[in-house]
């Protein structure tokens, strides 16, 4: 597992190590003002969404930059596990990177190899902008990265819980993250799951078992801060909702309220 440093900024790891719950949340919105406004409401880290996000390249080197200022853990989710895919996430100084549908042990491999620098792995070295997001110089950065970066494959598939076991064997892999939504699709062929389904349930306890077997870090997106605070008693991570949610749930409230009030005036009106 990831060694604990002694970066303070390195806020997600030093928690985890630590023996705390981190809870977080998913960024999607192309926007460092959005990035900041997230990361200071109190979270310890921001998902930034490259895979189901509206956040491209330079969008993701400025959210990352602007989560990390503002004292949270910025954690890349990329598209897939192509390795330029990875090489850019880390580039922009993410304390992490989270891979999503991994189904395989080859696979969680293939992402670990990307992640590090050799000799471990084969990440490349050219961003300056890496160590600066952590305040240290390039060579500072380069002593510590392969043990101070958070790496999190997704569990979120029947064959990735199949897997689950050899998955949690592969050095390098730091946590594992149940996608429920997917996981529900592909157990139950709809989503969200109600929480009811025997089947998911069972899934759930796989997963989260193999993790704490193997000594790796686990994780869950759920809906809200009640079960998010219900759920620290068995995940490490746990991820709560996401800007866009959050942003359409208040606007349409408002919305409704607004008008409920003006319409409930016209119809008393003579």
């Amino acid at each position: 597992m990831t060694f604990a440093p002694s970066n303070t900024r390195l806020t997600m790891l030093s928690r985890l190590r630590a023996g705390k719950p981190v809870f977080g949340t998913f960024l999607m919105l192309s926007s460092a003002w959005t990035a900041r406004i997230v990361a200071q409401t109190g979270w310890d880290y921001v998902f930034v969404d490259c895979e189901h996000g509206n956040i491209g390249d330079n969008d993701m080197h400025d959210s990352v930059n602007a989560i990390a200022a503002c004292g949270a853990s910025p954690i890349v989710r990329v598209r897939g596990t192509d390795p330029t895919l990875i090489k850019r996430a880390l580039d922009t100084g993410a304390h992490g990177l989270m891979v999503p549908m991994v189904k395989t042990a080859d696979q969680a491999r293939r992402v670990v190899q990307a992640s590090k620098f050799p000799p471990v792995g084969t990440r490349g070295q050219g961003s300056p902008f890496s160590a600066w997001v952590l305040g240290l110089s390039t060579p500072e950065y380069l002593q510590q990265a392969n043990s101070s970066l958070l790496t999190i494959v997704q569990i979120e598939s029947a064959e990735g819980m199949d897997n689950v076991d050899e998955i949690c064997q592969v050095p390098g892999v730091d946590a594992i993250f149940i996608g429920p939504n997917d996981l529900a699709m592909s157990l139950l062929n709809y989503a969200p799951a109600r929480y009811d389904e025997p089947v998911f349930l069972k899934a759930l306890d796989q997963i989260s078992e193999a993790g704490k077997r193997h000594g790796k870090y686990v994780g869950i997106l759920v809906s809200d801060g009640d079960a998010a605070r219900i759920s620290a008693e068995r995940y490490n991570i746990v991820a709560v909702g996401g800007d866009v949610k959050a942003l359409s749930g208040w606007m349409g409230a408002q919305a409704k309220a607004a008008r409920s009030r003006a319409d409930e005036r016209l119809s008393q009106s003579p």
